[in-house]
C-alpha cells in the first residue's frame, strides 16, 4: 500500500520569505540582486547589437589608439589627446580595455555598459537607503533609473560608455561624501575629491557635484538647517552653519572650474561650440526653458524618444516658450512651499541644477536636447516621485501596500517601453529610419542614415538622404562629404574636387577633414595630378595616421612611380589597420616588384584566406593600380 504523500502547510514559504529580509543587511543584498537581475534582463537584447554609425566609430573600430589595447602609449595618448572634444582619459582608457579583452565583438563592450549602468543603480540605491534608512522609496529611484526609457540611449550606445562610467564615480563620490559627513577627517575628504576628479576625467556632465552636496547637506544629511524629525537618517551627521558647508565644497568647485576651462577649450578646438551668430542669447534661452519643459515631460511620458534631437534655431513659438516658462515657475514655486517636505525642494533643484550644463546655454553641436543628458537630473524627479507618493497616502491614512501594485505597474510599463526603444538600437537602418520618422529636419538623422546604407552597399537608397540633409542644412559638413563623394563615384571628379573643398571650409573636425582630404587626393589622382593628391593623401595622415584609404593612396601613387619599397610599406601600414583582401593584394605585388617574394607569397596568403571572392579582389586591385 502506497504511503499517503505528506501534507503541505501553505504558510511554509513565509519563514523563508522571513529569512531573506530577517536584517537589513540581508534585506539589502536581496533588494541589490534583484536591482542587478533586472537591469540585466531588460538589456540582454544588447550583447547581438553592433557598433553604430554614431562616433562608435570614432571612439571604438577606427580609432587606432583604442584597439590597441592597453599599451604604453594608448595611455599617454588618453591622458593628453582631446578628440572628439573632450578630455576625458578615463572613457578612452575603459575603451582600451574593451578592445583589450574583447578585441571588435560589440558584445563585449555592450555588456560593460550593461554591468556598469547596474552597478550605477545599486550604487544610487545605497546611497540613498544609508542616508536616509528608507529601503523602498530608495528602491523604487534606483529602480526607476535602471529601468526608465530615456536611459536606454547612455547604456545601448557603446560611444556613451562616458555617461555610465562617470555617473560610476559619481555617486562613490557622493558615498565618500556621507562618510565625510559622518565623520569629518581630512582623509575623507581626500577621497571626495580624488572619486570626483575621476568622475570629470570620464566626462565632464558631473561638474555640478558641488552644488549637488549642498542639496545632499539639506536633505538627506540635514546638516544644513537641522529641525527634529520623525523621519531622521540613521546616525549622526554633525550639523554645520551654511557658510561652512558653503566654504567645504571651494575645493571641489576648483576641480569644477578647472574641468570646465579644459573641457571649454577642447570643445572650441573641435568645432563643437556653435558661434554666437548661429545660436543667440535670446535662442538659447528659449531652447533651455522649453527643454527643460520637454524632459519633465518626457520623465512622465518617455515617448517617442530619438538619439538627436534637431535645435529648433529661432523658430520657438512665444507662446511655447511662455507655457514651458509657467511651468517651470510653477513647479519651483510649489517645491519651495513645500520645504517642510525637504526632498521635494532637492529633488527639483538636483534635476534643474544638474541639467544646467548641458541645457545648450552654452549650444555644443546641434541637438536642442538629448536623452543621455537627462541620466543624472532625473534622479532628482525620482526622488521626488519616490518619497512623495508616500507621503501623500500616508496623508489620506492609506497602507503602504496599495502602493506597491501600482509601483510595479509603472516599472513593467517603463520596463516595455525601454524593450522597444532598445530594439531600434539593433539595427543601424532602422535606428535612423526611427529618428527621421520622430523627429523634424533631422539632418543628422538623414546623413547616418545614408551612411548606414552604404555600409550595406545601397549607394543608390543612400544618396537621397545625402541631399535631404544639405536641403535641410546647406552648411552639413557631413551630407556635403557624401554628395561630393557621389559625385566622384558617377565621374564628375571636378565637381567633387570642388565640393571637397567646400567642405575643408566648413569645418574644423579633424576626422571628417582627415576623409575629405583622402577622397579628394583620390579624386585628383582620378584626374592625373599626382603632386596634388600627394598632398592631400599627406594631409589626411597627418591629422589621422590611421586613415587607410590616405595610406593605400600614397602606396598607390608610389608603386605607379616605381617607388615600391614606399609602396610596400604604406599597402603594409594599411593592411595592419584594417586588413582586406584588395589591401593584401596590393601588398603582394609591391614586395614582389621590390624584391621580396617570400613575403610576397605571404601577403598573397593572407588575401586568399580573407577573401569570399579571390578573382574579384584581384580585378579590384588591378582597376586601383591602373586608375
Amino acid at each position: 500500500m502506497a504511503s499517503a504523500a505528506p501534507s503541505r502547510d501553505p504558510g511554509t514559504d513565509a519563514p523563508v520569505m522571513q529569512n531573506l529580509f530577517s536584517s537589513p543587511g540581508k534585506r539589502s543584498v536581496v533588494l541589490c540582486l534583484l536591482l542587478v537581475a533586472a537591469t540585466l534582463a531588460l538589456y540582454n537584447p544588447v550583447n547581438r547589437h553592433p557598433f553604430v554609425n554614431y562616433d562608435d566609430d570614432r571612439y571604438v573600430t577606427e580609432n587606432l589608439h583604442v584597439r590597441s589595447g592597453l599599451q604604453k602609449e594608448t595611455l599617454r595618448w588618453a591622458c593628453t589627446t582631446t578628440e572628439q572634444a573632450n578630455w576625458h582619459p578615463l572613457t578612452w582608457i575603459s575603451h582600451a580595455l574593451d578592445c583589450q579583452l574583447f578585441r571588435l565583438n560589440p558584445a563585449g563592450h555592450h555588456f560593460t555598459n550593461v554591468l556598469i549602468h547596474a552597478l550605477d543603480a545599486v550604487l544610487l540605491f545605497l546611497l540613498l537607503q544609508g542616508a536616509t534608512g528608507c529601503p523602498w522609496p530608495s528602491l523604487m529611484v534606483a529602480a526607476l533609473f535602471a529601468l526608465h526609457p530615456i536611459n536606454v540611449e547612455s547604456v545601448a550606445w557603446i560611444a556613451e560608455r562616458k555617461t555610465v562610467l562617470s555617473m560610476l564615480f559619481f555617486l562613490l563620490a557622493l558615498g565618500a561624501y556621507d562618510r565625510y559627513a559622518r565623520k569629518p577627517e581630512v582623509i575623507g575628504y581626500l577621497a571626495v575629491c580624488v572619486l570626483y576628479a575621476l568622475g570629470l576625467m570620464a566626462k565632464p556632465m558631473v561638474i555640478t557635484f558641488p552644488f549637488v552636496l549642498l542639496l545632499w547637506d539639506y536633505w538627506p544629511l540635514r546638516r544644513m538647517f537641522p529641525e527634529k524629525h520623525e523621519n531622521a537618517p540613521p546616525g549622526e551627521y554633525p550639523a554645520a552653519p551654511f557658510f561652512w558647508l558653503a566654504l567645504e565644497k571651494v575645493p571641489l568647485l576648483i576641480l569644477s572650474a578647472a574641468s570646465a576651462l579644459i573641457t571649454l577649450k577642447a570643445q572650441r578646438a573641435g568645432g563643437a561650440v556653435r558661434s554666437v551668430m548661429e545660436y543667440s542669447l535670446g535662442v538659447r534661452l528659449q531652447n533651455a526653458i522649453v527643454s527643460c519643459a520637454r524632459y519633465v515631460g518626457k520623465a512622465v511620458w518617455p515617448w517617442p524618444l530619438a538619439p538627436m534631437y534637431p535645435h529648433p534655431g529661432d523658430t520657438l513659438n512665444h507662446a511655447t516658450v511662455a507655457a514651458a516658462c509657467c511651468m517651470l515657475l510653477i513647479i519651483t514655486g510649489l517645491v519651495v512651499l513645500a520645504r517642510r517636505h525637504r526632498y521635494l525642494p532637492v529633488g527639483w533643484f538636483w534635476f534643474l541644477g544638474t541639467l544646467v550644463p548641458m541645457i545648450g546655454l552654452v549650444q555644443v553641436g546641434a541637438a536642442a536636447m538629448a536623452d543621455r543628458y537627462a541620466y543624472l537630473p532625473f534622479i532628482g524627479l525620482f526622488i521626488m516621485l519616490a518619497w512623495g507618493l508616500p507621503e501623500w497616502s500616508r496623508q489620506r491614512h492609506l497602507k503602504a501596500v496599495w502602493l506597491a501594485a501600482p509601483a510595479l505597474a509603472l516599472l513593467l510599463a517603463f520596463s516595455i517601453v525601454s524593450r522597444r526603444q532598445l530594439a531600434y538600437w539593433s539595427n543601424n537602418v532602422l535606428l535612423w529610419s526611427h529618428t527621421i520618422q520622430v523627429t523634424h529636419d533631422n539632418f543628422v538623422a538623414e546623413d547616418n542614415l545614408g551612411g548606414a546604407l552604404i555600409l550595406l552597399g545601397r549607394f543608390d537608397e543612400a544618396m537621397p538622404h545625402f541631399q535631404a540633409a544639405v536641403k535641410i542644412n546647406p552648411w552639413d559638413p557631413v551630407g556635403n562629404l557624401n554628395v561630393a563623394t557621389h559625385e566622384q563615384q558617377a565621374g564628375n571628379l571636378k565637381q567633387a574636387v570642388d565640393l571637397y573643398l567646400k567642405v575643408l571650409r566648413m569645418t574644423p573636425d579633424a576626422g571628417l577633414r582627415a576623409n575629405t582630404f583622402s577622397n579628394m587626393g583620390a579624386a585628383y589622382r582620378g584626374l592625373k595630378d599626382p603632386v596634388r593628391a600627394r598632398a592631400s593623401y599627406e594631409s589626411a595622415l597627418h591629422l589621422q595616421p590611421a586613415n587607410v584609404h590616405a595610406c593605400i593612396g600614397v602606396g598607390l601613387l608610389a608603386e605607379q612611380s616605381g617607388d615600391f619599397a614606399t609602396a610596400a610599406s604604406m599597402f603594409s601600414r594599411a593592411m595592419a589597420i584594417q586588413p582586406t583582401d584588395v589591401g593584401f593584394l596590393l601588398l603582394a605585388q609591391a614586395l614582389e616588384k621590390n624584391g621580396h617574394p617570400g613575403e610576397a607569397q605571404m601577403a598573397y596568403q593572407q588575401a586568399q584566406r580573407i577573401s569570399p571572392n579571390l578573382p574579384e579582389a584581384q580585378q579590384a586591385a588591378n582597376r586601383l593600380l591602373a586608375d
